[in-house]
C-alpha cells in the first residue's frame, strides 16, 4: 500500500504547506496563488486557473523571475495575425515552496531558451530612410519592448547616410556586443558584414558578433530565411531566441575592390528586374512581374564569359547533399573553415582576384545566350521567391542558377511561375549547381545591371570566392533556413 501523507488523512491540513519539493519534480508543476498552477508540459507552459487554461509555447517565453512574494513570467502574446506583444502573468508563491519555485524557474528558462544565449547584448541600427520610412516607429512599438522584456542590453543608433553602418561596424567594440541588429531592408546587413570585414581582426569579429535583420525595408530576405517572417515583432522574438549559426560569406573582387556578399549575386533578367525597375516602385511588387514579362517577350539575352569552380554538378547529388545536412548537428566550430582563423583579417583568396590569372580548377560554361545568371547563399529572395531551395547556411557552397535567354516564351513564363508555386529546382531549363567560386565577364554589352545583395555595382567583370562559415547569424535551428528545401525537413 502506498504511504499516506498527513494531507491525505487530515482535511484541515493545507496540502500546499505539506508537500515536499520531490512531489512536484516529476511533472514540474508549481502551485501558485489560491487555486492556480503552472506546469511545464512538452513544449509549452500550462497555466491552469479555476475557470481557464492557457498554454504559452516555450518559444514565446521571454523571461521569468521570482521575487520575495511572487513569480512573474513575461511572454510574447499573439494579438493579431503575425503580431505579438509583451504580456505577463503574476502569482503569489507561498514561502514553503520558494526553494522549489526557484528550481522551477530555472527549468522553465532552460526549456524556453535551449541552445540560445540569454540576455543578449544588442547593438541596434535603425535606418530611418529605408522602406516606407517607418523603421523608427516600428522599432519603438514592436521590437524594443520585446528585447527589454527578455532582459537584453540594448544600444540603439540611427544611421544617417549610406555607408554609415559600415563605419559603425568597423569601429564596434566586439567584446561589448553579441548581436548587431539592423532595423532595415537587406542593405544594412550588407554594410554591417563589410564593416566587420574591415576590422584588423575581421575573422574574429565576424565569428563573434551575430548579424541579424529586423524587417523594416522593402527587401527583407534575410529575415524570411532565418526567422521565417516579415513581421517586426515576430522577428524580434526570433532574435531573442535565435541560435548562433555560422554563415558562408562570399568575397567579390571587382577592379581593385573586395567586398563581402551574404545573400546573392545576379546578372541578367533578375538583376534588371530588380535594379532596372526602380522608377516603377509605385507599382509595388507588381513591378517585378511587369519587368520580367517585358524582358521575356523581348527574349533578352546577356552574353558573358563564365568560369566556375563546380563542386556538386547534378540535381540528384545536390538533393542527397541537402538530405545529409538535415540531420547534421555538428558544433559551430566544425561549420567554419579552419583556414579562416589563420589570418587576423579576412581569409586569403585561394583563387586570387579578378586581376589574377584564371584558376586552373575553374570550368568554362558556354554563356553566349544567358538569360539569367543567379548565385545565391540563401533560399528566399522574397517571401514567395524560393529560387535556391537547396541552399544551406554553412556548407561552403553558393548555389548557382543559369537559364538560357533563348528558351521559348511559354517555358520562360512557366519557369517564372514555378518559383512561387514550387518545382523551380526540377524545371528542365534550370541549370542548378553547387559551386565555391566563379569569374564572370559581360560581353558585347554597352551597359547593364549587376546586383550584389540587391545593391548595384559597376557593369564589369568580377570574381567570387566562398568562405565557409566566415560570418555569424541567428536562426531558429542553428543549421537550416526556414524555406522549403529540396527534401522535406521531416526527413
Amino acid at each position: 500500500m502506498a504511504p499516506t501523507s498527513l494531507a491525505d488523512s487530515d482535511p484541515f491540513v493545507d496540502p500546499v504547506n505539506s508537500v515536499s519539493d520531490d512531489d512536484y519534480t516529476e511533472a514540474w508543476t508549481l502551485p501558485v496563488g489560491r487555486s492556480a498552477s503552472l506546469t511545464l508540459a512538452t513544449d509549452s507552459l500550462i497555466v491552469l486557473e479555476a475557470k481557464t487554461t492557457q498554454a504559452i509555447p516555450f518559444f514565446n517565453i521571454l523571461w521569468a523571475e521570482l521575487s520575495d512574494f511572487d513569480i512573474t513570467v513575461k511572454y510574447a502574446k499573439p494579438t493579431a495575425k503575425n503580431v505579438v506583444r509583451v504580456a505577463s502573468i503574476n502569482y503569489l508563491v507561498e514561502k514553503p515552496q520558494r526553494s522549489y519555485a526557484q528550481s522551477w524557474v530555472t527549468k522553465l528558462l532552460d526549456r524556453a531558451y535551449g541552445e540560445s544565449q540569454r540576455k543578449k547584448r544588442i547593438k541596434v541600427l535603425i535606418n530611418p530612410f529605408g522602406g516606407s520610412g517607418s523603421a523608427q516607429k516600428w522599432y519603438l512599438r514592436d521590437i524594443e519592448p520585446i528585447f527589454a522584456a527578455a532582459g537584453c542590453e540594448i544600444d540603439a543608433e540611427r544611421t544617417l547616410y549610406q555607408g554609415h553602418a559600415v563605419e559603425i561596424a568597423e569601429k564596434l567594440d566586439i567584446e561589448a556586443y553579441d548581436v548587431i541588429a539592423s532595423c532595415s531592408g537587406d542593405g544594412l546587413p550588407h554594410e554591417v558584414f563589410n564593416g566587420l570585414g574591415k576590422k584588423h581582426d575581421a575573422t574574429k569579429a565576424l565569428s563573434k558578433v551575430a548579424v541579424v535583420q529586423l524587417p523594416c525595408g522593402t527587401g527583407n530576405a534575410m529575415s524570411w530565411n532565418l526567422n521565417g517572417t516579415g513581421s517586426t515583432s515576430l522577428a524580434a522574438l526570433c532574435v531573442v531566441k535565435g541560435i548562433r549559426t555560422p554563415l558562408d560569406l562570399t568575397s567579390i573582387t571587382q577592379g581593385d575592390k573586395r567586398t563581402l556578399s551574404f545573400l546573392s549575386q545576379s546578372l541578367g533578367i533578375v538583376a534588371e528586374v530588380d535594379l532596372g525597375t526602380e522608377h516603377l516602385r509605385w507599382m509595388g511588387s507588381a513591378r517585378f512581374t511587369y519587368g520580367f514579362l517585358v524582358r521575356v517577350l523581348r527574349k533578352t539575352v546577356y552574353p558573358c564569359d563564365l568560369w566556375v569552380k563546380i563542386d556538386i554538378p547534378t540535381k540528384g547529388a545536390i538533393r542527397e547533399h541537402y538530405r545529409k545536412e538535415l540531420t547534421n548537428h555538428a558544433p559551430v566550430e566544425e561549420r567554419r573553415d579552419s583556414d579562416n582563423a589563420e589570418n587576423p583579417g579576412l581569409p586569403e583568396l585561394q583563387y586570387g582576384s579578378i586581376a589574377s590569372p584564371l584558376p586552373s580548377s575553374f570550368t568554362n560554361i558556354p554563356s553566349s545566350n544567358v538569360g539569367n545568371f543567379y548565385a545565391g547563399n540563401m533560399a528566399l529572395m522574397a517571401p514567395d521567391a524560393n529560387f535556391f531551395p537547396a541552399t544551406l547556411p554553412s556548407d561552403g557552397h553558393l548555389d548557382l542558377i543559369t537559364v538560357g535567354g533563348d528558351i521559348s516564351r511559354h517555358s520562360a513564363i512557366k519557369c517564372f511561375l514555378a518559383v512561387e508555386k514550387g518545382g523551380f529546382f526540377d524545371f528542365p531549363q534550370v541549370n542548378y549547381r553547387k559551386i565555391s567560386g566563379y569569374r564572370i565577364i559581360p560581353r558585347g554589352q554597352k551597359g547593364g545591371y549587376i546586383s550584389i545583395d540587391g545593391e548595384r555595382v559597376p557593369f564589369e567583370g568580377f570574381q567570387a570566392e566562398v568562405h565557409r562559415g566566415l560570418g555569424t547569424v541567428l536562426s531558429k535551428t542553428g543549421h537550416l533556413y526556414e524555406a522549403e528545401g529540396v527534401v522535406p525537413k521531416s526527413g
